[in-house]
């Protein structure tokens, strides 16, 4: 076995990696660059190396720094992680070179399964299910209905040298397929001067279900199951669970047999995922093959108990799986929900800065796990576990040069409702300031009906919330008990303030028991019982809800349990009230005596100021260019400036006709988010 390993990698993967080598009795050594001199994986790791500028161009993809830093370490085997050169076979050969063990897949196989059309015709001589298609030239309409005839309806008819939606056609008959074929010969030709057109399958009801397949050098290979990713935002995964809540047995079995034999055609040996998209009658086609460790291997860990880095180093180091297929089972459920440094409110445009606060949820681990990476007996001990897998820390920023992902929360129980169920707890749990981020979305989707019943499509977050997330609507039975927590909390606050020390004599303040809630819009009287174990709270309806658990004034996190249910919330003071934050809303929640209520629907309305004729900052960022100046008059849609943040460059366009009066900002400024940088008349 190896004694030493470098992590070509740095976040949350460096910091995974760490933590099993740390167990193997591996010594690790990180690599970083400038801007991660202070990162979670330099400290965690038993040495660190400085590799360059903080562009990852100019460090961690460029192999003869990695090189050299394994030459002055003595690293003899390196992690790459995923990303970065994970799947570059050129720093593969240059490991193999120089006699340092590569902890991923032969170069022929990432050199196989990198190229998308050589990686079909290798899947289709294999054996694997891919999309029904013709590729070659077709002469008229008549000839397109007989292939889309053979394929099977519904087809998409594509322009060749398509692009942006044009020359594209879905047809569900022979009469569409004859006019789709035309009008898109017609839209390609025009459009970019080539009119060749090709015809494939159009998957329904699409769902992106990916197989986990673990290979060794001895010509063994087997699958962990599945993994459902459907949940996607501009093809970028979001929610991921495992199994699917979609497949049967049968279907997994086919779908992990095929896989499995792939793997073989090319020599496959590390773990490695084979992606497939699953029409709504589960007929399954071949996307690609991912030859390194994906991202949302967590799940997978959960409900197999494998821990997919440690084979992924014992199969670098020589050693034959220790397990079998028949090994493998299905222990509970899996969910993993990815927190990105994202303003969900602004379109999910990055937000960077320093974490002024990260506390996440406690971790729990499910159960004890055999030196073999199998669950000891027949299923863990604990009835839901908690992991979160995090390369940050409080204190820590965020940057603009990387990904934006903070951490990959995950959570598992006996049952799928119980490990959705678990992670709304965890998110609420999750506290997170300083900077923008997705867990009141990841709260709304883990809430959804159609998410919650299974009925997932890729096309979820597009149908669901197609103008973007604008925040939860609590029911009122959600509203009730957020109600009758805050009262509970308003009361021990003030009973708290009665008790402070220097009052004046004959001054004495007593705490009446009549409130008064407003939230969302909505208010309740109320009447709040305390005693030494919590407050019964009595609606002006009858109804009462029994409130109890641990919150002290000042605590940003209360967690509680109404009528034995629990309820967590992130708090905040706010006049006669709290801020709260719980299950993706973000309420302000006055609690008033009845005097002040009466005194408070009097006062005129705040509004917030009017920002119509400003262009604001979205995001925190570089100002790279000012296309307008002072006096010009735009027209709706016009480029107006120019922002780069996250190394990604946003183009600002004028959302209506109208004159520039002011210019605020020029080329190299840097912004903060909603500072103005122009105004118009």
């Amino acid at each position: 076995m190896f004694k030493k390993i470098l992590i070509a990698n740095r976040g949350e993967i460096a910091c995974r990696v760490i933590k099993t080598a740390r167990k193997m009795g591996i010594a690790t050594v990180a690599v970083y660059s400038d801007a991660d001199k202070h990162a979670l994986h330099v400290q965690m790791a038993d040495e660190a190396i400085h590799i360059g500028p903080p562009p990852a161009n100019q460090s961690y993809i460029v192999i003869d720094k990695i090189m050299q830093a394994i030459k002055d370490s003595g690293a003899e085997a390196v992690h790459p992680g995923y990303g970065f050169l994970s799947e570059n076979p050129k720093f593969a050969e240059a490991l193999d070179k120089a006699g340092v063990a590569f902890i991923g897949p032969p170069v022929k196989a990432i050199e196989a399964m990198g190229d998308k059309i050589t990686s079909k015709k290798i899947a289709q001589e294999a054996g694997v299910n891919t999309v029904p298609g013709y590729m070659g030239l077709i002469e008229d309409a008549e000839e397109a209905v007989k292939i889309s005839a053979e394929i099977g309806y519904p087809v998409m008819i594509k322009a060749s040298a398509g692009g942006g939606g044009k020359g594209m056609r879905i047809a569900w008959n022979e009469q569409e397929a004859r006019e789709g074929f035309q009008s898109s010969k017609n839209e390609a030709a025009s459009s970019f001067g080539d009119d060749r057109i090709f015809i494939e399958k159009f998957v329904t009801q699409p769902r992106h279900i990916e197989i986990q397949v673990l290979a060794d050098g001895h010509g063994n290979a087997i699958y962990l199951n599945e993994r459902e990713c459907s949940i996607q935002r501009r093809n970028q995964k979001v929610v991921e669970e495992a199994p699917s809540p979609f497949l049967d047995a049968e279907t997994r079995k086919a779908m992990g047999e095929q896989s499995c034999a792939l793997a073989a055609a090319v020599g496959y040996a590390s773990a490695g995922t084979v992606e497939f998209i699953v029409d709504g009658d589960k007929n399954f086609y071949f996307l690609e093959m991912n030859t390194r460790l994906q991202v949302e291997h967590p799940v997978t860990e959960l409900i197999t108990g494998v821990d997919l880095v440690e084979q992924m180093i014992r199969v670098a180091a020589g050693e034959k799986l220790s397990i079998s297929q028949a090994d493998v089972g299905i222990t509970g459920w899996a969910i993993e929900n990815r927190l990105y440094a994202e303003d969900p409110y602004r379109n999910f445009l990055p937000s960077i800065g320093r974490l002024t606060r990260y506390r996440p949820p406690m971790e729990q681990a499910a159960g004890p796990l055999l030196e073999t990476g199998k669950w000891q007996g027949d299923a863990p001990s604990a009835e839901v576990a908690v992991r979160n897998d995090t390369g940050v820390y409080e204190g820590g920023e965020i940057s603009m040069y990387y990904d934006p992902m903070i951490a990959k929360l995950c959570t598992w129980g006996r049952t799928r409702d119980e490990a959705i169920e678990a992670m709304r707890v965890a998110l609420d749990s999750f506290e997170v300031e300083g900077i923008g981020h997705n867990l009141p979305f990841l709260s709304a989707v883990m809430d959804h009906p159609r998410f919650t019943s299974g009925n997932i499509t890729t096309a979820f977050i597009a149908e669901e919330y197609p103008e973007g997330f604008e925040g939860v609507e609590l029911d009122e039975a959600a509203l009730r008990r957020i109600a009758a927590a805050c009262s509970a909390m308003n009361l021990v606050s003030e009973i708290r303030r009665t008790r402070i020390s220097g009052r004046m004599d004959n001054h004495e303040r007593k705490v009446g028991r009549h409130w008064c809630v407003n939230l969302q819009g909505h208010d309740f009287a109320v009447q709040v019982a305390p005693d030494s174990n919590g407050s019964t709270v009595t609606f002006e309806d009858g109804a009462t809800h029994r409130v109890e658990g641990d919150w002290t004034p000042g605590d940003a996190l209360a967690d509680l349990t109404v009528d034995g249910s629990p309820l967590v919330m992130k708090v905040g003071k706010i006049s006669h009230g709290f801020r709260v934050r719980s299950r993706g809303a973000d309420l302000k929640v006055h609690v008033r005596t009845p005097r002040q209520a009466e005194l408070a629907r009097l006062m005129p309305e705040k509004l917030p100021p009017d920002t119509s004729k400003m262009l604001l900052c979205p995001m925190p960022g570089l100002v790279v260019k000012i296309d307008v100046e002072e006096g010009q008059e735009v027209q709706e849609g016009q480029a107006l400036c120019t922002i780069e943040a996250m190394k990604m460059e946003n183009i600002l366009r004028a959302e209506r006709k109208g004159v520039v009066s002011k210019v605020n900002a020029a080329a190299g400024d840097s912004l903060a988010v909603d500072e103005v940088i122009m105004e118009f008349e």
